[in-house]
């Protein structure tokens, strides 16, 4: 059997807002898909940020004054850059880069005549499942 790949364990359904998404509506979307992070896409599809629940709650944490997310955007709270990998990476790359990184999932991307478009999601979550094997 050949190595295991992203592929092999990533979510392929990406669920991705814009820049100018209003924050009260990523956090409905959350809720709605009941999923912990939105991949931030450009007009032309490429992945340029990701926002989760945790960018969400240490906004509130750290500024406690917004009583309101009035005015406040995807791209306000998003981490950027996107930290990627292509879906042919080996899973052990992909744990080393989690790792490393100290974060909580990679945006698998296709690059293709200049874009780099988001086509699954790799988590610790989606690791633990296949602990062991």
């Amino acid at each position: 059997m050949g190595q295991v790949t992203v592929r092999d364990w990533m979510h392929q359904d990406v669920i991705t807002c814009h820049p100018d998404t209003p924050v009260d509506e990523v956090a409905e979307t959350l809720d709605v898909k009941d999923i912990s992070a939105l991949v931030v896409v450009d007009g032309a599809g490429n992945a340029i940020g990701v926002i989760s629940r945790t960018d969400l709650v240490n906004a509130r944490f750290i500024q406690p004054y917004l009583k309101h997310w009035r005015g406040m955007t995807a791209e306000h709270l998003m981490s950027k850059p996107v930290i990627s990998v292509a879906p042919d990476t080996e899973s052990k790359k992909a744990v080393e880069m989690l790792h490393e990184k100290r974060i909580h999932r990679l945006v698998v991307v296709e690059a293709t005549a200049g874009h780099t478009r988001p086509v699954g999601i790799l988590s610790v979550t989606d690791l633990a499942k296949h602990v062991g094997e």
